[in-house]
């Protein structure tokens, strides 16, 4: 038997609820963490290997990529640590109604967001 079900292929005209977005986000950060402590640890062992390595390091630091590269990386870190901690929160047995889910999601980016401010002011 052949089932006809709507098929919806334009992805933009889908609205995902926050805690959706939420959960997607603290994937996608864990991503980002994984491949900028990559960066981050070959930046260390540069650093480490010699003195000339360590001024060559020094001097990318005030570069705009770099600091880029630090502003995601410390945004990701506070996203999916926070992310994080919601979802144990959520283990835990709280947060599990869909309104406080959807506000406990809403406060968890308006938090992030403070944060990712914060850094960007420290690193500029």
């Amino acid at each position: 038997m052949k089932k006809q079900r709507p098929v919806n292929l334009e992805l933009n005209t889908i609205s995902f609820p926050a805690t959706a977005i939420a959960s997607i986000l603290h994937r996608i950060t864990g991503v980002i963490m994984f491949f900028a402590m990559g960066i981050l640890m070959w930046l260390l062992a540069l650093t480490l290997s010699s003195e000339d390595n360590f001024n060559m390091v020094s001097d990318w630091t005030n570069s705009f990529i770099l600091k880029f590269v630090f502003w995601g990386t410390l945004t990701a870190l506070a996203y999916h640590l926070l992310g994080g901690l919601r979802h144990l929160v959520m283990d835990l047995g709280f947060w599990e109604e869909l309104e406080s889910g959807k506000q406990s999601a809403v406060i968890t980016l308006i938090i992030t967001g403070v944060c990712s401010i914060a850094a960007g002011v420290w690193l500029w």
